[in-house]
């Protein structure tokens, strides 16, 4: 079976004998964890942001830039410190997960710390992965940092942006502050029953809207913020797919001809 890739700067273009399909709504990648400035929008942890919250993978611009929004005015909340962006607690090492929709060659991945790069990671011109993780030595750090993580294409001027808060809990020795969980948690422990529980098993208990999501038995609809494996079957528009990259879902990531790094059309 064959299949295409758009890549919005240079039109269509084939890669090799296995090829996909891409629009620009949908291209490109962003870090998925720790979460990123981005992620955190498209989840609806921090509200307001604007038309980010749709497309996360999509802050590109001119390489060279140390901006979280990557220069483009629509997305410029993704720098409004202002916001109290949630940050992740990570030890003296933090590994950053990028998921990416459409892959370009890549030049290298760059990590950023007030202004001091801490860590570059070789791209060879090649294609990544859908999903691409790099382990950060952050030890020089503690507290509250700003991670600025860069993917430079290999093929264009561009590149993408991304803006990690975290808590680093190494580095000088300095303690952890508290954070904001990006998962809201209850507030108060369920009270006790007052009735007598029946002694059957229930057929289904109820969810808290602060659990995390189970993975899907295998032919269940498709969902947002809904961890999957491969090989999990979902069913989406009348259509089955067979998952490619385990990732955790987002609005706007539907499995269809335009996610095809996540997502395999039976």
């Amino acid at each position: 079976m064959r299949r295409f890739v758009a890549y919005p700067l240079a039109g269509l273009a084939a890669v090799g004998s296995t090829l996909f399909v891409a629009s620009p709504a949908s291209a490109h990648g962003y870090v998925s964890s720790p979460p990123s400035r981005q992620a955190l929008c498209a989840k609806g942890t921090v509200s307001g942001c604007g038309p980010i919250q749709w497309e996360p993978q999509s802050v590109e611009g001119p390489k060279g830039l140390r901006s979280c929004h990557g220069g483009n005015a629509q997305f410029a909340a993704l720098s409004d410190e202002s916001r109290g962006w949630p940050a992740t607690n990570v030890g003296t090492t933090a590994t950053f997960n990028w998921v990416v929709t459409a892959r370009h060659r890549t030049a290298n991945w760059e990590y950023f710390v007030g202004g001091t790069r801490v860590a570059s990671v070789a791209g060879n011109n090649e294609l990544p992965g859908a999903v691409v993780s790099h382990k950060v030595d952050l030890s020089r750090f503690s507290g509250r940092q700003t991670v600025l993580a860069v993917w430079n294409i290999g093929d264009t001027a561009n590149a993408f942006y991304n803006c990690v808060d975290v808590n680093v809990g190494g580095g000088s020795g300095g303690t952890t502050p508290p954070t904001t969980d990006p998962e809201p948690q209850p507030s108060a422990q369920p009270s006790t029953p007052t009735t007598r529980p029946s002694t059957s098993p229930p057929t289904s208990s109820p969810t808290s809207p602060s659990a995390r999501p189970e993975p899907p038995a295998s032919g269940t609809a498709w969902k947002a913020w809904q961890k999957y494996k491969v090989g999990d079957v979902v069913t989406y528009k009348g259509k089955k797919y067979r998952c490619r990259q385990a990732h955790q879902s987002i609005r706007t990531w539907e499995p269809s001809e335009f996610t095809l790094a996540l997502w395999l059309p039976l």
